[in-house]
Formats: structure tokens, C-alpha cells, sequence
């Protein structure tokens, strides 16, 4: 199948042209009995991904104190830390505990909202909690389903944008023809809205 536009091959069951974002006419898709009409497809904005975000980030939160604080009972480090009083030195010992306390809960933190963000992204939804709540989904170019791997891939593709100033990573869905923020663009993702 070739794009009406541009003229690109496109993959069977795409919903729209991934080299210049037209979408797929029901007429250019032949008829089968009891198929529905394919929904028609649009980038989703900035806005809408930070209150997806927002969303997100209270789940997450939620996810990782589910995690953790029966992981700190079970292993008896909250015996440990019930020994800790206030204003009292810590000394070598306690600093250490402390330092392997943070590190036990970045760990935890880490691996909750990468299984979170790839295994939702990956799924049948093709989006997290948020997303979903707000009729987004995440695809590849072609708008097909992402597989683990590129959601994985998605997902710590965050560490690069986070580290360009001011949010500009983040900024760029705002400003890109296909609203991809940098991490999207270096998974060869798009976060669309999904609308009939």
C-alpha cells in the first residue's frame, strides 16, 4: 500500500503515512465485511502528555511505596532503622545503612517505572494508566503496537532528554511536526490521540 500523498510504501494496517503523517482514508482501505472503519489519528499535544504525566507520577508513586515498605519489613531493615534516634551521631556504620537504604529504594524506584512505562506502553492498551485515561497510546512510526524492547528503549530514553536544560527534550513535542519529544524521536515512537 502507498501513501495517497507522498507516494511512501506503507505497511499493511497502518493508520497513516509515517513520512509525512497522512492519515489513511477509509476509501484508500479496501472494504471487508465486519471490519470497522479505521479511527482516525492525531499527534497527541504537550498538554495533554504532562497531565498524562501527572497521572502517571502519582501511580508510580504509589507503585513504588507498595514496593518498598513491605521490603523494608521483610528484610528487617526497619528493625535496623527503629534503632536510629534523633540527634544521636550516626557514625560509620549508620551512614552506610543510610546510604544502602537510598540505594535499595532508587533501585526499587527504577525498576518500578521502567516495568510500569514498558510492560503498559507494550501491552494491549499501548499506553500507561495515564495515557489511557486521556485517549492516548503509544505506536511506532507506522502506528503499530511497540514491542517490550522499544518501549524499554523509550523509556530510558528519558535519561537524554532529562539532561538537556530547561525541559527542552520535553518541550520539543510541543514544537515538532509530529509532537515527538526527544526521547520519542530516539525510539522511532509517536504518543498519538486516538479519536473516532
Amino acid at each position: 500500500m502507498y501513501c495517497s500523498k507522498c507516494g511512501a510504501a506503507m505497511a499493511d494496517g497502518a493508520a497513516f503515512c509515517s513520512a509525512c503523517g497522512q492519515t489513511v482514508s477509509p476509501a484508500a482501505v479496501p472494504p471487508y465485511a465486519g471490519v470497522p472503519a479505521a479511527p482516525r489519528v492525531e499527534y497527541a499535544g504537550f498538554w495533554l502528555r504532562f497531565l498524562a504525566y501527572l497521572i502517571d507520577s502519582v501511580v508510580m508513586t504509589l507503585g513504588v511505596v507498595l514496593v518498598l515498605i513491605p521490603l523494608i519489613f521483610l528484610t528487617g531493615l526497619g528493625a535496623l532503622l527503629s534503632r536510629f534516634h534523633p540527634g544521636e551521631e550516626l557514625g560509620d556504620a549508620g551512614i552506610l545503612f543510610l546510604i544502602g537504604l537510598f540505594l535499595l529504594a532508587v533501585t526499587v524506584s527504577l525498576a518500578v517505572t521502567w516495568l510500569y512505562h514498558a510492560l503498559m506502553e507494550s501491552s494491549e492498551w499501548q499506553a500507561t494508566v495515564g495515557k489511557r485515561a486521556l485517549g492516548l497510546v503509544v505506536t511506532d512510526m507506522a502506528g503499530q503496537r511497540i514491542t517490550f524492547g522499544r518501549a524499554t528503549g523509550r523509556h530510558f530514553g528519558k535519561i537524554i532528554t532529562n539532561m538537556i536544560p530547561v525541559f527542552i527534550g520535553y518541550l520539543m513535542a510541543a514544537f515538532t511536526e509530529k509532537r515527538q519529544a526527544l526521547h520519542d524521536m530516539l525510539a522511532g515512537c509517536l504518543v498519538l490521540r486516538r479519536t473516532i
